[in-house]
């Protein structure tokens, strides 16, 4: 007879949640501010998808091998926690130097630089990221399962929130520089990337320092289906594949709700600042180096913000509307409102109704990131959490790679260069990704209506 995990302390839940206050710290910085980046570097604005290209790649590849591997090794920091703090040690560095690639430039064009630099804190992120959402499923009974991604929900919008404001923050209130010279990074988003970096590494640490791990031998105790993992010599990396082709018809299905939700997310991260800039700032098609185009990248940093605020505080009513409504139904509630909000911006000329719209999609981000793992994680067997939670990651980063070929060829011959419709584009999807989740079987609803 297995035994049954025991309930951790709420304190200990957010104990081993803390990490992701640091890395969506990192992670908002990259996604409100790279495009900005890139173009004030010089890229084209239909040429910025295909720089985030690297991004998903490097996803695709990196976490399906830290989750198998972090299934069937066992060290002193345990299984999980040597990935995670490797990983940000490696995003912070990855901060640091992306907007300061022009130092570089004697070298190599600071275009590549920080490119580069986006490729590395992606796939820093990404070996942090799954490691912890498969703590989640290793340390809490199905019955906390929620309660646990809706925890790293909470964090995950709090570091977006100071991550995405930082910029903004650091102009206004302390008179930082917010404008630079043409091909020059403003000293306040250089600032607010030093600063991403310290936290992103004080909150891996936190986590580190205050959370154990289950061993190999407690695992199986739990699961009695599976042994305990002795070492990684009896798992060969070719089982990703033999994983790869079992996955659990659950995941399957989710995998057609992420493909339209990541399609949906990454035309967002994008396309949002030329979108505003052009849409609701009027600055001229190809200008990234007025003081208008900086001010709109300074508002898109204060927007997402408040999508994820928004995030935060739904994130704490999750469990309760998860109990009510059930995982699927909650989802695709969630996928319609920020669908809604993401149309809605294409009917938008003052900045400050654009609050608006972030409502709706702020309800969507908080359930994607919660919700498909929470009905995942009672689908896959204990001894493959971390791999089946790599895997799954493909089905974020392929709808992105998709985004990524095809979605600036589509801004410029589609849409006449205008990145506006891109957006609406992707509230259309995330409207798909709704009809999808209520096509998911959800096997472990213990606590969920049918």
């Amino acid at each position: 007879m297995s035994l049954t995990r025991p309930n951790l302390r709420r304190a200990d839940i957010w104990n081993m949640s803390m990490g992701f206050l640091g890395i969506q710290m990192g992670f908002a910085l990259q996604n409100a501010n790279a495009s900005r980046i890139l173009q004030t570097f010089g890229a084209d604005v239909e040429h910025l998808s295909w720089f985030w290209l690297v991004a998903p790649i490097t996803g695709m590849i990196v976490q399906p091998i830290v989750g198998h591997y972090s299934d069937n090794t066992w060290t002193r920091l345990g299984r999980r926690r040597p990935y995670f703090l490797a990983g940000a040690v490696l995003a912070s560095l990855g901060l640091i130097l992306m907007p300061n690639a022009g130092m570089f430039a004697a070298f190599i064009p600071a275009l590549w630089v920080g490119a580069g630099m986006l490729m590395i804190m992606d796939a820093s992120f990404n070996i942090a990221m799954e490691p912890f959402r498969a703590l989640v499923a290793d340390k809490l009974p199905s019955s906390q399962r929620t309660l646990g991604f809706s925890v790293q929900t909470v964090l995950i919008g709090i570091g977006a929130v100071v991550g995405s404001w930082l910029p903004y923050v650091l102009a206004e209130w302390f008179g930082l520089g917010k404008s630079a010279s043409a091909g020059e990074i403003p000293v306040n988003l250089i600032i607010s990337f030093v600063v991403g970096a310290a936290i992103l590494i004080g909150s891996i640490l936190w986590t580190v320092v205050t959370t154990d791990e289950y061993t190999p031998e407690q695992l199986a105790d739990f699961d009695e289906e599976d042994e305990p993992v002795e070492s990684n010599e009896k798992a060969s990396l070719a089982d990703i594949f033999k994983d790869f082709a079992n996955m659990p018809d659950t995941m399957k299905q989710l995998g057609l709700v992420q493909f339209f939700s990541w399609f949906a997310l990454f035309s967002m991260w994008v396309f949002t600042t030329p979108a505003i800039a052009e849409h609701v700032f009027g600055v001229a098609k190809g200008d990234a180096s007025s003081d208008l185009f900086q001010e709109a990248g300074n508002w898109v940093g204060v927007i997402f913000g408040v999508y994820n605020a928004v995030s935060a505080v739904f994130a704490f009513f999750l469990p309760k509307i998860a109990d009510s409504l059930g995982r699927k139904k909650t989802h695709a509630v969630s996928l319609v409102l920020g669908g809604l909000g993401l149309i809605s911006i294409y009917f938008i000329q003052d900045k400050y109704w654009l609050l608006l719209s972030m409502v709706g999609i702020g309800i969507a981000w908080a359930s994607i990131l919660a919700m498909p793992y929470a009905i995942l994680a009672g689908s896959i067997p204990a001894k493959k959490m971390g791999v089946y939670m790599g895997i799954f990651n493909f089905f974020i980063t392929f709808p992105q790679i998709v985004n990524g070929v095809i979605g600036g060829p589509i801004v410029k011959h589609f849409y006449g260069g205008e990145a506006i419709w891109a957006l609406v584009t992707a509230g259309i999807f995330m409207i798909l990704g709704a009809w999808a989740v209520m096509r998911v079987n959800d096997v472990d609803a213990t606590t969920q209506n049918p």
